[in-house]
């Protein structure tokens, strides 16, 4: 009988892309916000403006948060999967998918709701959490029944895409005319009014309801796809010409998502085709980037800053809903804050809030302790 492959090494590059793409999230735009308080450095208030969400059609740089993550997570995908899957262990395999993508929609309740019933009509069980985790679960179930041949993930992939875009385009709410993309028109939001339980965060629509589950798994796929690249031995593919790969692909899925826009308006609130083409090709650049820097010149101190964020990720979001960093900042920073000019003393809180986080994961780290899901 021959003998399994040996379990890939773990790339610094993915935990630290991770982690870069979580800074913003736990401090840094708080610290972009700061900066800006002095004069010359007025121009971030171009980066502030990235750093929040369009009001419906286009994109910012906040709105690539959340599905790099879930691209992330399908980049990790092949090298945590493959080696049980070649052994026969399928079964087993695709237990632990659904046993994952049912606890971050448990915790995604958690965090929208704290742990307690507050009547149904006023849970709200649509999340970050669980789009990442039901749209990932669904991702890995079918690279679980095409590993051995993965040019079937792209028929997948053009599949969800194609089939949502069709949806959203013949189908809409009642008193609008197909292919409404409007707050009120879009198929979408209908649906969930009828189908999501509990309470929309937007009254009459949700950002993370039922049916934009369907194009995020494509995030998930395209980072499964990106994975598979990554995971090729070195002998076979050099790092310099994986980077190219990825870079390459990045500007494809850019040029398409921006042609795509056209027809079917870039939207992250809908999750779009157009949306999942065009945050796949940045997060594609961005893994390329981090790739390059850090796996293959080496920069292994800028990767592992990061990577002490990212190598926590769930823990670090769920902690930032239920532990109040801000006190202990303000006990360990406040006084130094107070003798300072207030610009300078803004700008203080914001650092030393980043810093009690960093620090608050790298002694987990150092403990070894990890939030698995």
């Amino acid at each position: 009988m021959d003998a399994p492959p040996p379990k890939p090494e773990r790339l610094l590059s993915l935990d630290a892309l991770r982690g870069f793409d979580l800074f913003w999230i736990i401090g840094g735009h708080g610290i972009i916000l700061a900066l800006m308080q002095f004069e010359s450095l007025g121009w971030l208030s171009v980066v502030n403006e990235q750093l929040e969400h369009v009001a419906w059609h286009g994109f910012h740089f906040e709105d690539l948060i959340f599905p790099l993550f879930l691209f992330l997570a399908g980049v990790s995908t092949p090298f945590s999967l493959t080696r049980r899957l070649a052994e026969g262990a399928r079964g087993e395999v695709c237990r632990k998918i659904i046993q994952r993508g049912a606890i971050l929609v448990l915790l995604g309740i958690i965090y929208n709701n704290g742990l307690q019933w507050k009547g149904y009509e006023n849970m709200r069980f649509g999340s970050v959490l669980a789009r990442i985790g039901l749209a990932g679960m669904f991702a890995q179930l079918i690279f679980a029944f095409n590993f051995t041949t993965p040019r079937r993930l792209w028929v997948w992939l053009a599949g969800v895409l194609l089939a949502y875009w069709a949806l959203l385009s013949f189908a809409h709410a009642p008193g609008f005319k197909g292919g409404d993309f409007t707050l009120e028109g879009n198929f979408t939001s209908y649906f969930d009014r009828l189908f999501l339980p509990g309470k929309l965060h937007r009254t009459t629509h949700d950002p993370e309801g039922l049916l934009g589950i369907i194009p995020a798994i494509g995030n998930a796929l395209l980072g499964i796809l990106a994975g598979l690249w990554l995971r090729r031995p070195e002998g076979e593919v050099s790092g310099s010409r994986k980077t190219a790969g990825l870079a390459a692909a990045g500007l494809i899925l850019l040029l398409l998502g921006g042609l795509w826009d056209f027809a079917f308006p870039i939207n992250k609130n809908l999750w779009t085709s157009s949306f999942v083409l065009w945050t796949g090709g940045w997060s594609a650049l961005l893994l390329g980037l981090f790739y390059w820097t850090i796996d293959v010149l080496g920069c292994r101190r800028f990767g592992d800053f990061f990577a002490v964020v990212g190598m926590n990720s769930v823990l670090i979001y769920m902690a930032g809903k239920f532990i109040k960093f801000e006190y202990t900042n303000q006990a360990v920073f406040g006084g130094l804050a107070k003798a300072l000019p207030e610009r300078w003393s803004v700008l203080v809180l914001a650092l030393g809030l980043f810093a009690i986080e960093w620090a608050f994961l790298w002694f987990l780290r150092r403990q070894k302790v990890f939030l698995r899901v």
